[in-house]
């Protein structure tokens, strides 16, 4: 299938975006190594950007609110933390271009993409954060999955305050299943060795969850526009 116009200026906005908060997290890098190894991948994520921007011949914006929540995360738990989140995100940009095989040159972006994963795993492998994978978990799927749950919600509804309230019942509703979730996975774990809390690992998920869930609907709450502030989330 053909990709469209409104999946490549998604592409662009997504590149920009995860290009001004590696940007970000670079000025928060303590290690002058990692420092350059961040702000070498921006300068690539804008390079995608531009790739994009070329087919598209459109301006777009990055997500404030995601740069300010990653930047908040590695003020809150530690560079190491947003870098895991930030890999994990890596991933799902390889998966989603693979999808987009007939856009000329997207073979180069997904390589990029694939070293940048790399990259970030040698980065994170020294400072294990036991209950990380279960936060990541959380705002990680809440950021993928809600986005597009909101934009439909929008089209549909169109009223800011019903389509945040619609968004909320979903990602708590989400939150729960990811908790539960969560909670058998490390179950399991415990019996291979893993010292993980199944209840401390689902409590961490599901907050992780909610609290993207309130940042993503709070701009619907604040302003008027229920297509600006979708922009805005």
């Amino acid at each position: 299938m053909a990709t469209t116009l409104d999946q490549m200026l998604e592409a662009q906005r997504a590149e920009l975006t995860e290009s001004e908060i590696y940007r970000r997290l670079a000025e928060s890098a303590r290690d002058p190594h990692n420092a350059e190894v961040l702000r070498r991948i921006a300068a690539d994520e804008r390079g995608h950007h531009d790739f994009w921007q070329s087919r598209t011949d459109r301006q777009v914006r990055p997500r404030g609110l995601v740069v300010f929540l990653y930047v908040l995360l590695a003020r809150l738990f530690g560079l190491t933390f947003a870098l895991k989140l930030m890999e994990r995100g890596e991933d799902f940009a390889q998966r989603h271009y693979a999808e987009m095989e007939d856009v000329e040159g997207i073979g180069r972006i997904i390589l990029d993409e694939e070293e940048h994963e790399k990259e970030l795993i040698d980065m994170l492998h020294d400072e294990p954060l036991e209950y990380v994978g279960s936060v990541v978990l959380g705002l990680n799927d809440a950021l993928v999955e809600l986005t597009g749950a909101l934009a439909g919600f929008t089209l549909a509804l169109g009223d800011g305050r019903t389509v945040a309230l619609a968004g909320l019942v979903t990602g708590i509703a989400a939150s729960l299943s990811m908790a539960a979730s969560e909670y058998l996975s490390a179950k399991t774990e415990r019996h291979t060795g893993s010292a993980k809390n199944p209840l401390k690992a689902a409590f961490y998920t599901g907050a992780a969850y909610v609290v993207a869930v309130v940042l993503l609907i709070l701009p619907f709450f604040l302003i008027t526009s229920s297509h600006l502030a979708l922009a805005v989330a």
